[in-house]
């Protein structure tokens, strides 16, 4: 089991049941997957660029990317439905807790002037987003070995019906959100 999975079963799970003071341990919100998003524009025009994307997930994530396409046709950007546009994986169970873990404790520390998250990054359905500048915070990406430098939409989709539940599960779970 991994530490931060851990964590959540002694500590934020018994934390939350007694916050909010729900009737069964069902109802405690907990980390459902976690999505990592690149979107390319230039995928449409630069092969490397997607493969280069791709194999960045993978090495960050632990698991295989797949290729996200156009759903519709945008002449404005040249460009047609079914074109590769992106990449994203999606984590769940014990990677997902894992690639958290990093994350938090990891990567965020090593943003240059990091001063925490926006707690505000909410959807109104517990569910928060996270975008990353660059994927060299991470400890698996070599400054040498990249093509070029690119950002990165890390999703948390949490079974919180409020964002005030799920804020404060991943305050427990160790997210380094900004003091008001």
């Amino acid at each position: 089991m991994s530490r931060l999975k851990e964590k959540y079963t002694t500590e934020a799970a018994p934390a939350l049941m007694k916050k909010f003071e729900y009737k069964s341990p069902m109802q405690i919100p907990k980390l459902d997957k976690v999505v990592i998003n690149i979107g390319l524009g230039e995928a449409k025009d630069n092969q490397k660029a997607l493969e280069g994307a791709l194999s960045d997930l993978a090495n960050i994530t632990g698991q295989k990317a797949v290729i996200t396409k156009a759903k519709k046709s945008v002449a404005a950007f040249k460009l047609r439905e079914g074109m590769n546009i992106g990449a994203k994986v999606t984590l769940r169970s014990e990677k997902m807790y894992e690639f958290v873990d990093k994350l938090f404790s990891v990567a965020l520390p090593r943003v240059r002037d990091f001063r925490g998250i926006n707690p505000n990054a909410f959807d109104g359905r517990g569910n928060y987003a996270l975008g990353v500048k660059e994927q060299l915070i991470f400890p698996e990406i070599e400054y040498d070995k990249i093509d070029a430098i690119r950002g990165m939409d890390i999703i948390f989709v949490t079974t919180a019906k409020t964002d005030e539940e799920a804020r404060e599960l991943l305050s427990l779970l160790g997210a380094p959100f900004v003091r008001a």
